[in-house]
């Protein structure tokens, strides 16, 4: 089984795509949902925690209820040839603790660390190659993490951790760049720029550029944006080693 969750949720069986209605019950496609985004988890978690969790507001009773009738759902749109009572291919479950069988699945959030982490490994020894694979890292990168779920408590913590990876991953790509295709680096630092307007590092990355292009009055005014940005946002001045490459390109 393959997943994605970075910029929408979609999930593929044996090579075919399970549509959003299969689901039937919306509880069964957040409870599939939360497996995923707990797949990582140092500990499986029980059923009452997922429960608390996933449906606070719920009584035990109640609770007990739609987890049962949710997890059917889901055995029934993943397996449906699997026999009554026969162990799930996708879902381990020890008593009354629930995890997913990550030996059968793929997730795209996964991929995209592991390459991301490739690249890290290999930027100083062998900066083409952690280029290459920095690439491939940003194209899973879909965008956000379940933006179907970007309102329920369960899922921001995975969001903003993926999202901070990616945007860093990009303001590193954009300074291998800056050299020999600074028209990439301005690319991939405004994409950083507009989800975070204070990511010093990218206005560095994107004054370079704008001088190895020759436009040195747009390298200038990304300094003076910078500068606009970190005053009104956090109230502080940008960082000495921005403000020394302003000097070099003011002087």
């Amino acid at each position: 089984m393959q997943i994605q969750t970075l910029g929408g949720f979609r999930v593929w069986r044996d090579g075919f795509e399970i549509e959003p209605a299969a689901w039937g019950r919306e509880k069964a496609f957040h409870l599939f949902q939360f497996f995923v985004t707990v797949r990582r988890s140092p500990s499986p978690l029980h059923k009452e925690q997922i429960i608390d969790r996933l449906w606070p507001e719920l009584s035990l009773e109640e609770g007990d209820r739609d987890f049962k009738v949710a997890l059917n759902a889901i055995y029934k749109v993943l397996e449906p040839e699997r026999k009554p009572r026969a162990e799930s291919r996708f879902i381990q479950r020890q008593e009354l603790i629930y995890s997913l069988n990550l030996d059968q699945i793929g997730v795209d959030a996964d991929a995209f660390e592991a390459l991301v982490a490739q690249g890290n490994q290999l930027l100083l020894e062998r900066p083409a190659a952690a280029i290459e694979h920095y690439r491939q890292a940003l194209a899973l990168y879909k965008g956000d993490y379940l933006p179907e779920r970007r309102y329920e408590d369960w899922t921001s913590a995975e969001r903003e951790r993926l999202q901070l990876l990616a945007l860093g991953t990009m303001t590193t790509l954009a300074g291998l760049l800056v050299a020999q295709n600074p028209l990439e680096s301005i690319r991939l630092t405004q994409h950083v720029l507009t989800v975070d307007p204070v990511w010093e590092a990218a206005y560095r990355v994107q004054m370079q550029a704008y001088l190895n292009q020759g436009n040195r009055p747009l390298a200038l005014r990304t300094y003076q944006k910078c500068v606009e940005m970190l005053q009104s946002e956090l109230g502080v001045d940008p960082l000495p080693e921005t403000q020394q490459l302003y000097q070099q390109l003011a002087g």
